[in-house]
């Protein structure tokens, strides 16, 4: 990062105080013969030595003084448009967030360099290119605890924002183009054991008898599914049979925690969403991109295919999410129930990596029946979501608005850290709708 002496000597740099008018009749001067470079800087007011090198040619006329600009000025316009396109619909970006898409751009264009030359100078330079296009605020300090309450103001503007999208895209009456995607996990292992405290002290579980999948579902307000996403931990099982004895037409994936990352996103969205969503345009997908930012590659497609992509307020799944509201229950249940068990919340399900996805197929045929589709649908209208209803929501989970609680929230799109801002859309002249 540049010292604060250089940034200092940045804003004491001279400004022009010459016109590119002037330089141009300045030059037609020159090039007619009628005077001398000396004579023409003169008597136009421009720099001699400026004047000379549009003349000689090293400078063509008319370009910017100074350093190339990193991105190219269209590149700039669609970074802010992206940029107020995430805003309107629920993902604000974080100065960090922004200058990590920008750097993807400019890897775009410099794919030999192999690491970005944005910095705090750009940053600096980009917010005063575009100090009327987009505000700079603090992230909210308001704790975003589901423990505690959610607040009334962000379940309004998320309302609000749902019903205008619906409104003004004709959705209204269409539940087969309104998706909800959501991420459920399973815990691995063999069954908890009950020992007596001294045999207890000297029981350690086997390497390896616990694992973690993960599974991002995704259905319409019809009830319609798209295949289920699977998420290993770490690495795949060994051999197809988790794919062959899977659910039908199913996708797969893994990282290192076994749950959705951005990266896991993006490739379920451009190879699995689209190919496998209605034909009908436009779509609405809401989700809960705090845990899955969305990247650069994801927006754009979303837009040339018409999609449009809705973030929950950080914290608010367990009241907006149709599917955590239902579905993502019944299917543990009916998972325990194969397996001879009773659910419970901290249930470790004894299904080794590779025997999961076929266990779990089994478990999935509830979503094709009749029972499976209206709980999916009972799940929108509990939610709210479908048929679009803010009163469903009741006053017990949201926190009273203007009620001030001092703590810092934790980690999310707009985390309130010191430096740390987020990209809002106030004065915003250019259209994203």
């Amino acid at each position: 990062m540049p010292s604060r002496n250089h940034l200092d000597k940045i804003g004491r740099k001279k400004k022009k105080k010459w016109s590119e008018e002037a330089m141009e009749r300045a030059l037609m001067e020159v090039k007619s013969g009628r005077c001398t470079v000396r004579q023409a800087a003169r008597e136009f007011s421009v720099p001699k030595s400026s004047l000379g090198d549009r003349v000689s040619g090293r400078v063509t006329p008319g370009s910017r003084s100074g350093p190339a600009q990193l991105i190219t000025s269209a590149d700039e316009k669609f970074l802010v448009e992206f940029s107020l396109y995430m805003s309107k619909h629920g993902f604000p970006l974080t100065k960090q967030q922004l200058m990590s898409f920008a750097s993807s751009i400019y890897k775009r264009q410099h794919r030999r360099v192999a690491f970005s030359k944005l910095g705090q100078t750009w940053w600096l330079n980009f917010r005063k290119r575009q100090e009327k296009n987009i505000r700079i605020q603090p992230a909210d300090n308001v704790v975003r605890g589901r423990t505690v309450c959610v607040r009334k103001e962000a379940v309004d503007q998320f309302f609000h924002l749902l019903s205008n999208i619906v409104d003004a895209r004709g959705l209204r009456n269409k539940p087969h183009q309104i998706f909800n995607c959501s991420e459920t996990g399973f815990q691995l292992g063999r069954k908890r054991l009950i020992l007596s405290k001294p045999a207890s002290l000297g029981y350690k579980p086997a390497p390896g008898s616990r694992d973690h999948i993960s599974v991002l579902a995704c259905f319409s307000a019809a009830g319609e599914d798209i295949p289920p996403f699977i998420i290993y931990s770490k690495a795949y099982p060994g051999g197809v049979c988790y794919k062959t004895q899977g659910p039908p037409n199913a996708f797969y994936g893994w990282s290192d925690s076994g749950f959705i990352n951005s990266d896991l996103f993006k490739k379920w969205f451009l190879k699995h969403f689209i190919p496998r969503a209605p034909k009908e345009r436009p779509l609405l997908l809401i989700f809960d991109g705090h845990k899955s930012p969305v990247n650069l590659e994801v927006v754009e497609s979303a837009r040339k295919e018409d999609i449009i992509l809705l973030c929950f307020p950080p914290h608010c799944s367990h009241i907006l999410q149709p599917l955590d509201a239902g579905l993502f229950l019944v299917l543990k249940q009916r998972l325990a129930s194969m397996l001879g068990d009773t659910w419970t919340s901290d249930t470790h399900f004894a299904v080794s990596k590779k025997e999961f996805s076929c266990v779990f197929k089994g478990t999935y045929q509830v979503v094709r029946e009749e029972e499976g589709v209206r709980i999916v649908q009972d799940g929108f209208r509990k939610c709210g979501l479908y048929p679009l209803d803010h009163f469903t929501i009741s006053e017990g989970h949201l926190m009273p608005q203007n009620s001030i609680i001092s703590a810092s929230a934790g980690s999310s799109l707009c985390t309130s850290v010191h430096e740390t801002h987020s990209v809002g859309d106030l004065t915003a002249a250019v259209s994203t709708s």
